[in-house]
């Protein structure tokens, strides 16, 4: 129980050698000043660089040996390599971050005392909640990046602000029982979708995200981040977070035209029959088809549209609630194979759901 615990610190990187020496001097620095409360590795991802990043990192491995540097021969995209350094990571946390550092190196000790203090299994770097803050980030990518989590919050429970940041520390247990699929940059969402499944805790604190060092480099880096296809894959990693919203949501609205429109039809109808020019009933929809034929038509065809709508959205409910079930099992297996103890040790199922805001100022660089 007194053992001391160990942080991995991982760095993905494609194509940055105009940063990596430098990440890698301030990650390092800050790790000495606390390692008289951890030990401590550095884990640099090179995911098949076309350029010198990877003779770089492995230079630098030579003088600090607890930097260890993982190659791809090709590039395999941030999924697969995150994925590479967590099996290799031999830390109790493991904490990634950008290896252009847009979150200072002081985030680390931030997200450690965290993690350690509410014992939660994911600590998200959030810029976007309370006492956050952004510096240099262009202002049409900060409100792309801004109303992509917005959406993704919306879907996901526990009012998340940053479930797309890239700062964040993980109980490295936990994090092995995952199982996790994705290729790209949407593993970050997927890790907090699961952590969800299993009911863990998951927290966030403020973070600032600091884009001057990279305005800096000038055109000597070029982001690999394509920000409308990150966009788009955040989108639909929102309707996997809860499905049913957006099928019911819509279906109400459209079925609230319906009964408007449908409604204001039948006002007209009994208006018309109670007419002593009017005969029949027959008579009286045909008089009131007169007046207003589109109310008719989209009256009913946006009944049809919305009861489908919310079918589809029931169907999608019991769907998520099958995959629910079918994962908890999967993951029971799973950690069994893994030797990685019982699940309940895993789901902290004896806390609430919800993920938990720790206060205080944002870090500067």
């Amino acid at each position: 129980m007194d053992r001391r615990k160990m942080i991995s610190v991982v760095l993905p990187a494609y194509n940055e050698e105009a940063v990596i020496a430098d990440s890698l001097r301030r990650v390092c620095d800050f790790l000495r000043t606390i390692g008289d409360r951890c030990d401590w590795e550095v884990i640099v991802v090179d995911d098949g660089s076309t350029d010198r990043t990877g003779e770089i990192a492995s230079g630098f491995s030579v003088t600090e040996p607890r930097v260890r540097v993982l190659r791809h021969a090709t590039n395999f995209h941030l999924g697969q390599s995150l994925r590479f350094a967590f099996n290799n990571a031999r830390g109790d946390y493991i904490i990634t971050l950008d290896s252009d550092l847009t979150y200072d190196p002081e985030h680390i000790g931030r997200l450690f005392d965290a993690i350690e203090e509410t014992k939660a299994k994911v600590v998200i770097a959030s810029p976007y909640m309370e006492s956050g803050k952004v510096s240099g980030v262009p202002r049409s990518r900060e409100w792309m990046s801004r109303w992509a989590n917005r959406l993704l919050g919306m879907s996901a429970k526990g009012d998340l602000t940053a479930l797309t940041s890239m700062a964040r520390v993980y109980d490295a247990r936990f994090l092995r029982s995952l199982d996790l699929k994705a290729w790209d940059f949407e593993i970050n969402t997927e890790i907090i979708y699961k952590a969800q499944l299993l009911r863990a805790r998951i927290v966030e604190i403020p973070a600032h995200l600091d884009w001057s060092g990279i305005n800096q480099v000038g055109d000597r880096r070029v982001s690999s981040i394509r920000v409308g296809r990150s966009v788009l894959a955040q989108s639909f990693t929102s309707f996997l977070f809860r499905p049913f919203f957006f099928f019911i949501m819509p279906g109400l609205v459209v079925l609230a035209l319906a009964l408007f429109t449908l409604g204001w039809s039948a006002y007209h109808t009994i208006v018309a029959w109670a007419s002593p020019d009017v005969s029949s009933f027959s008579d009286a929809v045909g008089a009131a088809w007169k007046v207003s034929p589109h109310s008719f038509v989209v009256g009913g065809i946006s009944l049809l549209v919305s009861i489908q709508l919310i079918s589809l959205g029931v169907l999608a409910a019991q769907n998520k609630r099958y995959f629910e079930e079918m994962f908890h099992l999967g993951t029971t297996i799973y950690r069994e194979q893994l030797g990685l103890g019982p699940t309940r040790v895993l789901t902290d199922s004896d806390d609430e759901i919800s993920s938990r805001r720790l206060g205080g100022t944002a870090g500067s660089q």
